[in-house]
């Protein structure tokens, strides 16, 4: 027998001796073994409205935009054209790392030819700096407070009142 790897696992062939036993296939021990009577999963394993059904990015994400949410209604109208992103980590890690410094959390580009002003938000070294949900919560909000007076051009105090309210990190 030889194993060839496939996109969803391994499947085992046999070796091409001649003969019927040699052209013959099935599925593969994966599909056998998960689909055992052809029905498949019968559904999912928790529903969409549960909490756990939801990843980390997708909660980092909603973080994102209630922090924006809540700037975009003490702000109004300077806050509207302004893009909020998530990225994972920064482009430029390795190089950080390897001058010892510490990565960023977060970054901003002011508006211009190229388009809009943009706030970019990184969820990992976030997640690792927080120790808990609600502490994750303050960050992102803080991270975002200060990237926004980087657009406007103001002290961060000035754009959110609770602004290091309860800074714990």
């Amino acid at each position: 027998m030889q194993f060839k790897s496939t996109g969803s696992g391994f499947r085992i062939e046999p070796e091409p001796t001649g003969g019927s036993a040699g052209q013959r296939r099935g599925r593969t021990f994966r599909a056998r073994r998960r689909n055992r009577h052809g029905r498949g999963l019968r559904g999912d394993l928790l529903l969409p409205a549960l909490p756990g059904s939801r990843t980390r990015a997708e909660k980092f994400d909603e973080l994102v935009r209630d922090s924006a949410d809540r700037l975009a209604d003490l702000w109004g109208a300077a806050m509207e054209s302004v893009q909020f992103v998530v990225d994972d980590i920064p482009g430029s890690l390795e190089e950080l790392v390897a001058k010892g410094q510490r990565a960023p959390l977060g970054m901003h580009r002011l508006a211009g030819t190229a388009g809009p002003a943009v706030i970019t938000v990184y969820r990992r070294p976030i997640e690792q700096l927080a120790e808990g949900e609600d502490e994750l919560r303050d960050i992102v909000h803080e991270v975002i407070i200060e990237e926004a007076a980087g657009i406007l051009n103001i002290s961060p105090e000035a754009v959110d009142p609770v602004y290091r309210r309860s800074r714990r990190f």
